[in-house]
């Protein structure tokens, strides 16, 4: 008989609190191998953490060699696996940022290692091999700098929190931290600050332009002062082009950076020196000017980092002191005035405010917040804070002074998680992405060999060599493929900032470019399509058995549960019943999907779907109770049934009130060309027939399982791809079956931000559009960009062959490049004009969505 094991991964693994991660992978493979172990899976809950699930025979492994066993193979992975995501400087364009990643990965003892052109590093890395220190010492070789942590599980990183090279020049005596694009990124700042590379590219078109002009216009000059024009050119243009060049060539890789230095310096060996002057010229124009272009997305992630201020106003006792937030800990309590934004994630305990939270979330319009009904549940349970009280960092306070309970550090805001969650995006690759990477180890050795055949040409043709050689150059040129490399990346960056600005948290390229391209969404019911706030409409007690018993019975045990339908009888139930007192309930067992069972008075009592009881030895339902159930099933009702020891004491019907916007957006997803939408439902088939009816929905499947979701969404992926709408808690494992897993509410869910591919931040379904219409952009984008890399190298590889210049061939190349990172950059400008057009009566102003767009 298999049975089941459920172990709390923050206890197993404690530095890896993601689900998601890698090495919650390597303890389920660890464990699989193990005799007598048939399934193991995580499992996030409503209320607690991460679950770790093992399906085991008792008969081969008993449990508590079992429980050894997984703890054993939690405290061999956490203590053996590292992890760092670090903020770097030395890392200019996304050639660069490839390089630094093969490099890093090509070590012994680094497992995964990723780079991005925006100044991150994310490696994780084996500690029985090898050392943070030697990995940053091996960045050092690579003159990459770590200058600061954006997520690391090494203590010692988070001690210091900046590291320096040896002979760095960025010695704080504060100890700052530095942020790409915080005013500190010195990637090619030099001694002349951050525009270095562009002074120098300019200083040589200038030394070539009056060269150009002595030589053509002007006479009387010795003849050698134009070429010292042209070789000072030189020197200003391929500055930074050779100081790459060597870094490459040391790493045994032959870049673009180096065939520009050979086409110039084989230009200079024919004395051509001005044509090998422009070379350099248009070549180091182009890569300072992709640089910048790139620093623009770069800013646009970087600025939500600067959101929450740096200093808050504690309450200390009777006195108010500022205290950097930093030094803020959970329960301190902090005073915020009007205007000013939130330091903290926390809940409201006094006064009332309308407050922006559309840095966050992306919700156009301010949310107003009441103080909580009961601060000490509230503190014990902060999780489970309604949504009018909880407040978050980085979002701005209205007219009204309010004070705000800490809940959590500024280091574990949702916030700080977005920070840190979209700087790993930006090294997650996409599926075409990875597809130009392969072409280019293809295309580039095929490239080398026609330049090689090429150099031979005067031995067939009737021409010298140095025809011969310049031609070559020229083909080298025009083939690199520049464009191409940066295509991708430029648009996943773009994407990835836009759609964080707007309240939707996409975590990487692949679910970037997925979830454009679906046909078919699944969505959960509650919390979802409806409100996930129900409310009791019915109680149905049975002959012999008052309602007001009925419900102090079902409050008594409900009150020891986390979820939504439980607190709806407790919340309704007590209002009921008023000061009655309540019999004592102990030992709750959650039955996951079923129900729950408790002991009152000595007696069991079970609380839960109708399909509960008559399995499992639980007793079959009596025919009144039956026939209750059906009643209310009938009326579109969610039902309860409570039975205490062998006697049905009868049944509770709730309703949960579908969402304002669901209809709306639905709707439009359906005009978008989503030809498929389901609703996927623990409730009873009418009952999800009833909400997807009313909300505009094509099918309704109910009366399913947890497991029975996941096997769901697995028939739907197998049919085309598919998306996985939830709450991000109950619905994780079938989110991870989807080709996209997409969480609403994920700002005041860890569970659901730590598991989507894609989060909303908002509670709000109509910011799915947006998504979806942001990820077809990209899309079209990313083949707009694929089409040009390749379509100006099919062009120049022939005409350049044919005679064409490698002054002609570099401006175009370098032409190229600059409009895919520029027509890239246009994603960062996407409006959401669906809810921009939506009308008043659909619940927002035109005017107050385009106010949201400037702010934004």
């Amino acid at each position: 008989m298999t049975e089941k094991l459920a172990l709390d991964l923050p206890l197993i693994l404690p530095d890896v609190p993601d689900a998601a991660d890698a090495c919650v992978g390597r303890l389920q493979d660890t464990i699989k191998a193990k005799p007598g172990v048939t399934e193991v899976h995580v499992v996030p809950p409503a209320d607690g953490p991460a679950q770790l699930c093992v399906h085991f025979d008792a008969k081969q492994l008993p449990l508590p060699r079992l429980r050894e066993l997984v703890r054993a193979a939690g405290a061999e992975l956490s203590g053996r696996y590292g992890h760092g995501l670090w903020a770097v400087k030395g890392i200019t364009h996304e050639r660069r940022a490839r390089t630094v990643a093969e490099t890093l990965a090509a070590i012994p003892g680094i497992v995964e290692a990723d780079a991005s052109a925006t100044g991150t590093v994310r490696v994780e890395y084996d500690r029985q091999a090898i050392e943070e220190s030697a990995i940053l010492a091996a960045l050092a070789k690579l003159k990459v700098t770590r200058t600061g942590v954006v997520a690391s599980d090494d203590k010692a990183a988070h001690a210091t929190e900046l590291t320096h090279a040896p002979g760095d020049d960025h010695d704080h005596a504060d100890g700052s931290k530095h942020w790409p694009g915080d005013g500190h990124d010195h990637s090619h700042g030099q001694f002349l600050g951050p525009n270095t590379e562009l002074i120098f590219a300019l200083t040589c078109g200038a030394l070539l332009g009056i060269g150009w002009a002595l030589e053509a216009f002007i006479g009387g000059f010795p003849e050698w002062l134009p070429t010292s024009l042209y070789i000072a050119a030189y020197g200003a243009g391929g500055f930074f082009t050779l100081r790459e060049a060597i870094d490459n060539l040391k790493l045994r890789k032959f870049e673009i950076d180096t065939l520009m230095l050979v086409a110039a310096a084989g230009a200079a060996a024919l004395g051509a020196w001005a044509e090998g002057a422009l070379l350099l010229f248009l070549f180091s124009l182009g890569h300072a000017l992709e640089h910048y272009a790139m620093g623009r997305a770069k800013k646009a992630i970087e600025a939500l980092a600067e959101l929450a201020p740096d200093v808050a106003t504690v309450r200390r006792g009777r006195e108010a002191v500022d205290v950097p937030v930093e030094e803020l800990i959970v329960g301190d309590i902090v005073i915020v005035r009007p205007n000013e934004r939130l330091p903290a994630d926390g809940f409201v305990i006094k006064g009332s405010s309308a407050i922006n939270q559309a840095p966050v979330t992306g919700e156009s319009m301010p949310v107003d917040k009441v103080k909580v009904a009961d601060a000490a549940i509230a503190r014990a349970k902060p999780d489970m804070v309604d949504a009018a009280s909880r407040v978050f960092a980085g979002t701005i306070n209205g007219a009204s002074v309010i004070e705000i309970e800490v809940t959590r550090r500024s280091n574990e805001t949702a916030l700080a998680k977005v920070v840190k969650m979209v700087s790993e995006a930006e090294t997650q690759k996409s599926p075409t992405q990875r597809f130009t990477d392969k072409f280019e180890r293809f295309f580039v050795p095929a490239v080398l060999v026609l330049a090689f055949v090429l150099l031979f040409a005067w031995v067939v043709v009737d021409e010298p060599f140095r025809d011969s050689f310049y031609r070559a150059m020229a083909v080298l040129v025009a083939a690199s493929p520049c464009a191409l490399a940066i295509a991708t990346p430029s648009a996943v960056l773009s994407g990835v900032a836009r759609a964080a600005r707007g309240g939707v948290l996409v975590k990487g390229g692949a679910p970037l470019e997925n979830l454009g391209s679906l046909k078919a969404i699944a969505f959960d019911k509650t919390g979802t399509l409806t409100e996930g706030r129900p409310r009791i409409t019915d109680v149905m007690p049975t002959e012999g058995t008052s309602e007001e018993d009925l419900l102090a019975l079902a409050v008594a045990v409900e009150a020891l549960s986390d979820h939504p339908l439980a607190g709806a009888i407790v919340r309704d139930g007590r209002e009921r019943l008023g000061a009655r007192e309540l019999p004592v309930a102990t030992d709750l067992r959650n039955l996951i999907g079923r129900g729950v069972t408790a002991l009152v008075g000595g007696e069991t009592v079970w609380i839960g779907k109708a399909e509960m009881f008559g399995t499992d030895g639980i007793p079959a339902l009596g025919d009144a109770a039956t026939q209750a159930i059906a009643g209310l099933r009938d009326g579109g009702r969610t039902t309860m049934v409570v039975r205490r020891g062998d006697r049905d004491l009868g049944a509770i019907g709730l309703m949960d009130t579908p969402r304002e916007a669901a209809k709306a957006a639905l709707k439009q997803l359906h005009a978008m060309g989503i030809t498929r939408m389901i609703m996927i439902s623990g409730d009873h088939q009418k009952v999800a027939e009833a909400i997807a009816k009313d909300v505009g929905l094509d099918e309704a499947w109910g009366d399913l399982m947890p497991e029975d979701k996941v096997a769901a969404i697995r028939k739907l992926a197998g049919e085309d791809k598919v998306a996985m709408v939830g709450d991000g808690v109950n619905d994780a494992p079938a989110m991870a079956n989807a080709t996209v897993g997409i969480a609403m509410g994920a700002a005041g869910s860890d569970v659901a931000l730590e598991t989507a591919d894609v989060a909303l931040m908002a509670d709000d379904l109509a910011h799915l559009p947006f998504a979806v219409g942001l990820s077809r952009r990209t899309r079209r984008i990313i083949l707009q960009n694929v089409i040009v890399s390749l379509g100006v190298v099919a062009l120049l590889v022939p005409a350049t062959i044919l005679g064409l210049g490698i002054g002609a061939a570099v401006a175009f190349h370098e032409g190229s490049t600059l409009l895919v990172v520029f027509n890239a950059l246009r994603l960062l400008a996407y409006r959401d004009k669906w809810r921009e057009e939506r009308s008043p009566a659909d619940g927002e102003a035109p005017q107050d969505l385009s106010l949201r767009e400037e702010r934004t």
